[in-house]
């Protein structure tokens, strides 16, 4: 049986997504995996009132209210985030992949969103949480 990390040893994880039900969801596939889990409901939100300092990943919805997920993409870039991050979609397209490359995401996922999926697309920011 695994214990959670002590809140002090776990990784924050921004996630921004519009749907209550998703967001929910993804703060607990976050929180079972060890990290420590802010997710806001629109990207103002998360811009206001993010604290970057430690945050190592974000998962952002393409479609928000008041703008993108690469606008929040570039908008963390700019003030010198660095993290991992994946962008979430239920409009997939090649447009939109290159889009979300040319903004900073590492990977963009379709929905219904799979567990395995996100997990495997994290697995970059906990190797190097290990080392």
């Amino acid at each position: 049986m695994t214990t959670d990390p002590p809140p002090e040893h776990r990784r924050a994880a921004l996630v921004v997504e519009d749907d209550d039900g998703v967001r929910r969801s993804l703060q607990l596939l976050l929180h079972w995996r060890g990290y420590e889990v802010r997710s806001f409901a629109s990207a103002g939100a998360l811009l206001a009132g993010a604290d970057l300092d430690d945050a190592a990943v974000l998962i952002a919805d393409f479609r928000l209210p008041d703008a993108t997920g690469c606008d929040v993409r570039r908008a963390l870039g700019d003030r010198g985030w660095t993290g991992r991050s994946v962008l979430i979609t239920g409009y997939p397209s090649a447009a939109l992949d290159a889009l979300a490359r040319d903004s900073g995401f590492d990977a963009v996922l379709s929905k219904p969103l799979r567990q395995q999926a996100l997990f495997s697309a994290l697995r970059e920011d906990e190797a190097s949480a290990r080392r």
